[in-house]
Protein backbone atom coordinates (compact mmCIF):
# COMPACT_ATOMS: atom_id res chain seq x y z
CA UNK A 1 0.00 0.00 0.00
CA UNK A 2 1.39 3.38 -1.04
CA UNK A 3 0.80 6.11 1.55
CA UNK A 4 1.32 9.85 1.67
CA UNK A 5 1.88 10.22 5.42
CA UNK A 6 1.64 13.99 5.68
CA UNK A 7 -0.60 16.54 3.97
CA UNK A 8 -3.08 19.24 4.90
CA UNK A 9 -6.53 20.42 3.87
CA UNK A 10 -8.34 23.62 4.82
CA UNK A 11 -11.34 25.70 3.88
CA UNK A 12 -10.98 29.43 4.48
CA UNK A 13 -14.74 29.90 4.35
CA UNK A 14 -14.98 27.70 7.45
CA UNK A 15 -11.86 28.76 9.37
CA UNK A 16 -9.09 31.28 8.95
CA UNK A 17 -5.53 30.02 8.71
CA UNK A 18 -3.53 32.94 10.16
CA UNK A 19 -0.20 31.31 9.29
CA UNK A 20 -0.90 31.63 5.52
CA UNK A 21 -1.34 35.40 5.66
CA UNK A 22 1.34 36.88 3.46
CA UNK A 23 1.74 33.61 1.52
CA UNK A 24 -0.30 34.14 -1.66
CA UNK A 25 0.39 30.60 -2.88
CA UNK A 26 -1.39 29.21 0.19
CA UNK A 27 -3.94 31.90 0.97
CA UNK A 28 -6.92 30.00 -0.45
CA UNK A 29 -8.87 26.85 0.30
CA UNK A 30 -7.43 23.41 -0.48
CA UNK A 31 -9.81 20.47 -0.56
CA UNK A 32 -9.63 16.74 -1.27
CA UNK A 33 -11.01 17.13 -4.81
CA UNK A 34 -7.85 19.04 -5.76
CA UNK A 35 -5.54 16.50 -4.17
CA UNK A 36 -7.31 13.39 -5.48
CA UNK A 37 -6.04 13.48 -9.10
CA UNK A 38 -2.48 13.91 -7.85
CA UNK A 39 -2.82 10.84 -5.67
CA UNK A 40 -4.37 8.81 -8.47
CA UNK A 41 -1.64 9.83 -10.92
CA UNK A 42 0.98 8.41 -8.57
CA UNK A 43 -1.01 5.39 -7.36
CA UNK A 44 -1.16 6.65 -3.77
CA UNK A 45 -3.71 4.49 -1.98
CA UNK A 46 -4.08 6.30 1.34
CA UNK A 47 -3.12 9.52 3.08
CA UNK A 48 -2.68 10.96 6.54
CA UNK A 49 -4.19 14.44 6.90
CA UNK A 50 -2.55 16.55 9.60
CA UNK A 51 -3.92 19.45 11.65
CA UNK A 52 -2.94 23.01 10.78
CA UNK A 53 -4.29 25.20 13.60
CA UNK A 54 -4.72 24.97 17.37
CA UNK A 55 -8.51 24.83 17.14
CA UNK A 56 -10.52 22.05 18.78
CA UNK A 57 -13.17 22.17 16.04
CA UNK A 58 -10.76 21.30 13.22
CA UNK A 59 -10.10 17.69 14.23
CA UNK A 60 -13.75 16.51 14.18
CA UNK A 61 -14.06 18.06 10.71
CA UNK A 62 -11.02 16.15 9.47
CA UNK A 63 -12.34 12.94 11.01
CA UNK A 64 -15.69 13.38 9.28
CA UNK A 65 -13.85 13.78 5.99
CA UNK A 66 -12.50 10.23 6.29
CA UNK A 67 -16.05 8.88 6.13
CA UNK A 68 -16.56 10.26 2.62
CA UNK A 69 -13.11 10.39 1.01
CA UNK A 70 -11.56 7.01 0.10
CA UNK A 71 -7.99 8.31 0.16
CA UNK A 72 -7.91 10.10 3.51
CA UNK A 73 -7.54 7.16 5.87
CA UNK A 74 -5.94 8.67 8.96
CA UNK A 75 -5.97 11.92 10.93
CA UNK A 76 -3.34 13.53 13.13
CA UNK A 77 -5.45 16.03 15.01
CA UNK A 78 -5.05 18.63 17.73
CA UNK A 79 -6.02 19.00 21.34
CA UNK A 80 -4.31 21.01 24.05
CA UNK A 81 -1.65 18.94 25.78
CA UNK A 82 -1.77 21.25 28.78
CA UNK A 83 -5.53 20.90 29.31
CA UNK A 84 -6.06 19.22 32.71
CA UNK A 85 -9.01 17.40 31.11
CA UNK A 86 -7.07 16.14 28.09
CA UNK A 87 -8.19 12.55 28.69
CA UNK A 88 -11.81 13.68 28.43
CA UNK A 89 -11.06 15.70 25.28
CA UNK A 90 -9.50 12.63 23.66
CA UNK A 91 -12.47 10.50 24.68
CA UNK A 92 -14.78 13.00 23.01
CA UNK A 93 -12.78 12.75 19.79
CA UNK A 94 -13.10 8.97 20.02
CA UNK A 95 -16.88 9.40 19.83
CA UNK A 96 -16.92 11.71 16.80
CA UNK A 97 -17.92 10.49 13.32
CA UNK A 98 -14.88 8.96 11.67
CA UNK A 99 -13.11 8.58 15.01
CA UNK A 100 -11.57 5.25 14.00
CA UNK A 101 -9.27 7.25 11.72
CA UNK A 102 -7.75 9.25 14.59
CA UNK A 103 -4.17 8.00 14.82
CA UNK A 104 -2.27 10.84 16.45
CA UNK A 105 -2.13 14.32 17.94
CA UNK A 106 0.10 17.26 17.03
CA UNK A 107 0.78 20.77 18.26
CA UNK A 108 2.86 23.45 16.56
CA UNK A 109 5.75 23.27 19.01
CA UNK A 110 7.79 25.31 16.52
CA UNK A 111 5.57 28.29 17.39
CA UNK A 112 6.30 28.02 21.12
CA UNK A 113 9.10 30.39 22.23
CA UNK A 114 10.63 27.91 24.67
CA UNK A 115 13.31 25.56 23.37
CA UNK A 116 12.40 23.01 26.08
CA UNK A 117 8.61 23.07 25.66
CA UNK A 118 8.18 19.28 25.59
CA UNK A 119 10.02 18.92 28.89
CA UNK A 120 7.47 21.00 30.80
CA UNK A 121 5.56 19.01 33.40
CA UNK A 122 2.05 19.66 32.08
CA UNK A 123 3.15 18.89 28.52
CA UNK A 124 4.68 15.58 29.63
CA UNK A 125 1.43 14.73 31.41
CA UNK A 126 -0.47 15.45 28.20
CA UNK A 127 1.88 13.27 26.16
CA UNK A 128 1.27 10.36 28.53
CA UNK A 129 -2.48 10.87 28.11
CA UNK A 130 -2.08 10.71 24.33
CA UNK A 131 -0.25 7.41 24.66
CA UNK A 132 -2.86 6.06 27.11
CA UNK A 133 -5.49 6.79 24.45
CA UNK A 134 -3.59 4.58 22.01
CA UNK A 135 -2.40 7.47 19.86
CA UNK A 136 0.99 8.62 18.63
CA UNK A 137 2.35 12.16 18.86
CA UNK A 138 3.77 14.14 15.94
CA UNK A 139 6.65 16.43 16.90
CA UNK A 140 6.80 19.65 14.88
CA UNK A 141 9.92 21.43 16.10
CA UNK A 142 12.50 24.05 15.16
CA UNK A 143 16.18 23.09 14.97
CA UNK A 144 16.83 24.64 18.40
CA UNK A 145 14.05 22.47 19.88
CA UNK A 146 15.39 19.20 18.48
CA UNK A 147 17.57 18.41 21.49
CA UNK A 148 14.57 18.74 23.81
CA UNK A 149 12.50 16.55 21.49
CA UNK A 150 15.22 13.89 21.57
CA UNK A 151 15.29 14.04 25.38
CA UNK A 152 11.50 13.72 25.57
CA UNK A 153 11.42 10.74 23.22
CA UNK A 154 14.09 9.04 25.32
CA UNK A 155 12.43 9.79 28.68
CA UNK A 156 8.92 8.72 27.57
CA UNK A 157 9.57 5.27 26.08
CA UNK A 158 5.88 4.30 26.28
CA UNK A 159 4.85 7.15 23.95
CA UNK A 160 5.06 6.62 20.18
CA UNK A 161 6.44 9.70 18.42
CA UNK A 162 6.77 10.83 14.81
CA UNK A 163 9.26 13.60 14.03
CA UNK A 164 7.69 15.77 11.32
CA UNK A 165 9.85 17.10 8.47
CA UNK A 166 12.91 15.32 9.88
CA UNK A 167 13.12 18.02 12.54
CA UNK A 168 13.23 20.93 10.06
CA UNK A 169 17.03 20.89 9.61
CA UNK A 170 18.92 23.91 8.35
CA UNK A 171 19.91 23.11 4.77
CA UNK A 172 22.97 25.35 4.94
CA UNK A 173 26.69 25.09 5.57
CA UNK A 174 27.09 23.77 9.09
CA UNK A 175 23.45 22.71 9.40
CA UNK A 176 24.11 19.07 8.65
CA UNK A 177 26.61 18.49 11.45
CA UNK A 178 24.36 19.58 14.32
CA UNK A 179 21.31 17.83 12.87
CA UNK A 180 23.30 14.64 12.26
CA UNK A 181 24.20 14.49 15.95
CA UNK A 182 20.55 14.91 16.90
CA UNK A 183 19.45 12.15 14.54
CA UNK A 184 22.07 9.83 15.98
CA UNK A 185 20.69 10.40 19.47
CA UNK A 186 17.10 10.08 18.29
CA UNK A 187 17.73 6.82 16.46
CA UNK A 188 18.68 5.12 19.74
CA UNK A 189 15.04 5.36 20.83
CA UNK A 190 12.86 2.73 19.11
CA UNK A 191 9.66 4.64 19.93
CA UNK A 192 10.13 7.28 17.24
CA UNK A 193 9.72 7.39 13.46
CA UNK A 194 10.74 10.24 11.15
CA UNK A 195 8.91 11.85 8.24
CA UNK A 196 10.73 12.51 5.00
CA UNK A 197 8.53 15.53 4.41
CA UNK A 198 8.52 19.31 4.22
CA UNK A 199 12.19 19.55 3.26
CA UNK A 200 12.00 21.10 -0.21
CA UNK A 201 10.75 24.34 1.30
CA UNK A 202 13.98 24.51 3.31
CA UNK A 203 16.34 24.19 0.34
CA UNK A 204 17.95 27.54 -0.57
CA UNK A 205 16.70 29.05 -3.82
CA UNK A 206 18.77 27.99 -6.80
CA UNK A 207 20.05 24.76 -5.26
CA UNK A 208 19.15 21.35 -6.65
CA UNK A 209 16.77 19.85 -4.05
CA UNK A 210 17.93 16.27 -4.62
CA UNK A 211 21.60 17.25 -4.34
CA UNK A 212 21.07 19.49 -1.31
CA UNK A 213 18.97 16.94 0.56
CA UNK A 214 20.94 13.78 -0.23
CA UNK A 215 23.36 14.11 2.73
CA UNK A 216 20.36 14.45 5.05
CA UNK A 217 18.58 11.47 3.52
CA UNK A 218 21.75 9.40 3.83
CA UNK A 219 21.79 10.12 7.56
CA UNK A 220 18.18 8.97 7.85
CA UNK A 221 18.94 5.69 6.08
CA UNK A 222 22.07 4.97 8.10
CA UNK A 223 21.02 6.27 11.53
CA UNK A 224 17.25 5.79 11.70
CA UNK A 225 16.69 3.20 8.97
CA UNK A 226 14.02 3.07 6.23
CA UNK A 227 11.76 0.93 8.45
CA UNK A 228 11.28 4.03 10.65
CA UNK A 229 11.07 6.66 7.89
CA UNK A 230 7.86 7.60 6.06
CA UNK A 231 7.26 9.80 3.03
CA UNK A 232 4.93 12.77 3.27
CA UNK A 233 4.27 15.33 0.53
CA UNK A 234 3.40 18.21 2.88
CA UNK A 235 0.90 19.27 0.21
CA UNK A 236 -0.17 22.04 -0.24
CA UNK A 237 2.58 23.71 1.81
CA UNK A 238 5.05 22.25 -0.67
CA UNK A 239 3.58 24.57 -3.32
CA UNK A 240 5.71 27.34 -1.86
CA UNK A 241 8.56 25.80 -3.84
CA UNK A 242 7.39 22.70 -5.72
CA UNK A 243 4.36 20.78 -6.94
CA UNK A 244 3.30 17.32 -5.82
CA UNK A 245 4.97 15.65 -8.80
CA UNK A 246 8.31 17.28 -8.03
CA UNK A 247 8.17 16.52 -4.30
CA UNK A 248 7.55 12.85 -5.00
CA UNK A 249 10.25 12.74 -7.68
CA UNK A 250 12.84 14.16 -5.27
CA UNK A 251 11.83 11.68 -2.56
CA UNK A 252 12.14 8.81 -5.01
CA UNK A 253 15.56 10.05 -6.09
CA UNK A 254 16.69 10.13 -2.46
CA UNK A 255 15.57 6.50 -2.12
CA UNK A 256 17.16 5.21 -5.31
CA UNK A 257 19.95 3.33 -3.49
CA UNK A 258 17.55 1.53 -1.15
CA UNK A 259 16.30 -2.00 -1.73
CA UNK A 260 12.78 -2.65 -2.99
CA UNK A 261 11.69 -3.59 0.52
CA UNK A 262 13.21 -0.47 2.03
CA UNK A 263 11.52 1.77 -0.54
CA UNK A 264 8.23 0.01 0.18
CA UNK A 265 8.68 0.89 3.85
CA UNK A 266 9.37 4.56 3.17
CA UNK A 267 6.45 4.93 0.76
CA UNK A 268 3.86 3.07 2.79
CA UNK A 269 4.94 0.32 5.13
CA UNK A 270 6.31 2.51 7.91
CA UNK A 271 3.25 4.76 7.96
CA UNK A 272 0.86 1.79 7.86
CA UNK A 273 2.61 0.14 10.80
CA UNK A 274 3.27 3.25 12.88
CA UNK A 275 -0.17 4.79 12.49
CA UNK A 276 -2.06 1.50 12.28
CA UNK A 277 -3.54 2.14 8.82
CA UNK A 278 -5.26 -1.04 7.58
CA UNK A 279 -4.73 -2.23 4.03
Amino acid sequence: MRIDAHHHLWNLTVRDQPWVHGLPELHRSFGPSELRPLLERHAVDATVVVQTVADAEETPELLALTTTDPHVRAVVGWTSLTDPAIADRLSELREAPGSAALVGIRHGIQDEPASDWTSQRDVRRGLRAVAAAGLSYDLLVRPDQLADAVRTVRELPDVRFVLDHAGNPLITDGGLEAWNAGMGELARSPNVAVKLSGLLTRVPAGDSPARALRPYADVLWSAVGPERVMFGSDWPVCLLTAGYDDVLAVAEALCEDLSDGERAAVFGGTAARWYGIPA
